[in-house]
C-alpha cells in the first residue's frame, strides 16, 4: 500500500513539474505582451483624455466580440480532437480551412457594408471600422498555427512569435504617441511622410494602426506554418468539430458580454470621460488576467493530453489548489501596493476616481481563473453546452445589473456586476461538475486561502492604505500561511 501511494505521488508530482515548466514558458508569451500593454496604458491615459480613451477601449471591446465570433470555438474543438483523432493532418487542415472560409465570407460582407457598420456600431469613420476588421481576419488566420504549435510542444517558438507580435505594436505606439511629438516640439528631424501623417489624422488612430502592423507581422512569420498545411478537408469531422465548438463559441460571446459589456453601457448610462476612468483603473485588474492567461495556455493541452493517465483527476486537483494559492498571492500584492501601481500605470490623476473598483475586480478574475480550471470537466465529457448555459446566464446577470444598478451607484455596480457573475458561474460550474465527472478539490483548503486573502486585502485597502508596514505583514502573513499548509508538498517537489 505505501508503494501504491509513493507511486502515485511520484506520477502526480512529475506531472506537475512538466505542467509548471511549460506554464512557465507560456507565461512568458502571455505576461509580456499584457505587462507592455499595461505599461502602455500610462502612455495612453497621458496621450488621450477620458473621452479619447474611452473611444479605444470601444474599439477593443468590439474586437473581442468580433475575435469570439469569427474563432466560434475552434481552438479548442482543435485541442480535443488533436487528441483523440487518428488523422491528425486532417484536423489541422479541416479547422483550418474552415476558419479561413468563414473569415473570406466576413470579410467581404462587412467591406461591402462597411459605412452601415461604422455608423451601426458609433465608430466616427469606416476606416476605423475597416482596421477593425483587418485585424480581425488576421488574427483569426493564425489562430491554428498558434494552436498547432502548443500542441506539438514548442513552447519556445509559440512565445517568440508572440513577443515579436508586441514589441512591434508598442515600439510603434511609442513611436507616434511619444517619440513624434517629442521630435517635433524639439526639432527632431522626421521624414515628412510621417509627419503629414501624423498630423492628418488623431492621435487614437495611431494605436488601431500599430495593431493592424503587429497582426500582420505575426501573420507573415506564421505564413511557413499555414503553408505546410495539406488541403485535406473532412465534411464529417468539421461536423464533429462544429458541434463541439459552437457551444463554446456562444458562451464565448457571453464572456465577452460579462468582461465588456460594461464599459459599453458606462459610456451610455454615465458618459464617456467616467467609462473611460473606469476602463483604465480595470486595467489593473489586468495583473490577474495575465496569471489567468498564462496559466490556461499551460493547462488547456495539458488537461487534453493527460485526461486518459492514471490520477488524471488528483493531479487536476493539485493544480487547482496551486493556481489559487498562487492566484490569491498576486491579488494580495497588488491590493496592497495599489497606489504604487496607480501612480506607476495610470499617469494623470483624474484616472484615480476608480481605484475603489481594482480589489472587486482582482477577486472577481480569481474566481474567473477557477471557473477556468473547473470548466474542465465539461470539456473532457464533450458537454460544452453548459459551459454555454452558464455563460449566457452570466451574461444575463452582468446586463441587468448594470442597468438596474449604475443609474443608481455609478461605474463601482459594473465591478460588483462582474464579481457577482463570476461568482456565479464558478459555484454552479462546481456544483455540477461533481456529478458528471467528480474531482477531488480541495475546497475547504481553497476556501482558507481565498478568505484569508480577502481580509487581508480589505484591511489593506479600506483602513491601512499607504501603510505599507501593514502590506509587508499581510504578503509575509499570507506566505506563511502557505507554508504552514503546504511544507510536506513544497519539500517532496523540491526534492523531485
Amino acid at each position: 500500500m505505501v508503494i501504491i501511494i509513493f507511486a502515485q505521488d511520484f506520477f502526480i508530482l512529475s506531472n506537475l513539474k512538466r505542467f509548471f515548466k511549460d506554464a512557465i514558458i507560456y507565461g512568458i508569451a502571455a505576461v509580456l505582451p499584457r505587462a507592455i500593454n499595461i505599461f502602455l496604458v500610462k502612455l495612453h491615459t497621458s496621450t488621450l483624455d477620458a473621452e479619447k480613451y474611452a473611444e479605444n477601449t470601444d474599439y477593443y471591446v468590439y474586437a473581442a466580440y468580433f475575435n469570439a465570433l469569427l474563432t466560434y470555438g475552434m481552438e479548442t474543438a482543435f485541442f480535443r480532437f488533436f487528441s483523440k483523432e487518428k488523422e491528425k493532418g486532417k484536423v489541422i487542415s479541416t479547422s483550418f480551412l474552415s476558419l479561413l472560409f468563414t473569415s473570406i465570407v466576413f470579410l467581404i460582407l462587412t467591406l461591402i457594408y462597411s459605412n452601415e457598420l461604422a455608423h451601426f456600431f458609433g465608430f466616427n469613420t469606416p476606416f476605423f471600422f475597416k482596421l477593425l476588421v483587418w485585424t480581425i481576419i488576421l488574427d483569426t488566420m493564425v489562430v491554428i498555427p498558434y494552436a498547432y504549435l502548443r500542441v506539438i510542444n514548442k513552447p519556445f517558438k509559440f512565445t517568440l512569435y508572440k513577443v515579436i507580435n508586441i514589441l512591434i505594436y508598442g515600439l510603434l505606439n511609442v513611436f507616434f504617441l511619444w517619440f513624434v511629438p517629442y521630435a517635433i516640439k524639439h526639432q527632431i528631424s522626421v521624414p515628412n511622410f510621417i509627419l503629414e501623417y501624423y498630423n492628418s489624422n488623431p492621435k487614437v488612430m495611431h494605436i488601431f494602426v500599430s495593431g493592424i502592423v503587429a497582426s500582420a507581422s505575426t501573420f507573415i512569420m506564421l505564413f511557413p506554418i499555414i503553408f505546410k498545411i495539406k488541403i485535406s478537408f473532412d465534411i464529417q469531422l468539421l461536423k464533429k468539430m462544429l458541434r463541439y465548438s459552437l457551444p463554446i463559441m456562444v458562451g464565448s460571446i457571453a464572456f465577452v458580454t460579462n468582461e465588456n459589456l460594461d464599459k459599453l453601457l458606462l459610456g451610455n448610462l454615465v458618459g464617456k470621460e467616467q467609462m473611460g476612468i473606469y476602463a483604465a483603473c480595470y486595467k489593473l485588474g489586468v495583473f490577474m488576467m495575465l496569471y489567468i492567461m498564462a496559466f490556461r495556455l499551460g493547462a488547456e493541452p495539458f488537461f487534453f493530453s493527460h485526461a486518459d493517465k492514471k490520477n488524471a483527476k488528483e493531479t487536476y486537483a493539485k493544480i487547482l489548489t496551486w493556481f489559487t494559492i498562487l492566484g490569491a498571492f498576486f491579488m494580495l500584492f497588488v491590493v496592497v501596493f495599489i497606489d504604487l501601481f496607480a501612480t506607476l500605470l495610470l499617469g494623470k490623476p483624474e484616472y484615480f476616481e476608480a481605484l475603489q473598483i481594482v480589489p472587486i475586480i482582482l477577486l472577481a478574475n480569481l474566481f474567473l481563473g477557477i471557473y477556468n480550471n473547473l470548466s474542465i470537466w465539461y470539456k473532457l465529457t464533450d458537454k460544452t453546452r453548459f459551459g454555454m448555459y452558464f455563460s449566457i446566464v452570466g451574461a444575463f446577470l452582468t446586463i441587468a445589473f448594470n442597468l438596474i444598478m449604475i443609474p443608481k451607484i455609478g461605474f463601482i455596480a459594473s465591478a460588483w456586476a462582474t464579481l457577482i457573475t463570476y461568482t456565479f458561474m464558478m459555484l454552479v460550474s462546481y456544483y455540477i461538475g461533481k456529478k458528471h465527472y467528480p474531482v477531488p478539490y480541495q475546497i475547504s483548503k481553497l476556501t482558507i486561502y481565498i478568505i484569508l486573502t480577502i481580509i487581508l486585502s480589505g484591511c489593506s485597502f479600506l483602513y491601512f492604505r499607504g501603510e505599507y508596514w501593514f502590506s509587508i505583514v499581510s504578503i509575509f502573513s499570507y506566505l506563511g500561511s502557505i507554508f504552514f499548509f503546504e511544507k510536506t508538498f513544497i519539500k517532496q517537489l523540491l526534492k523531485r
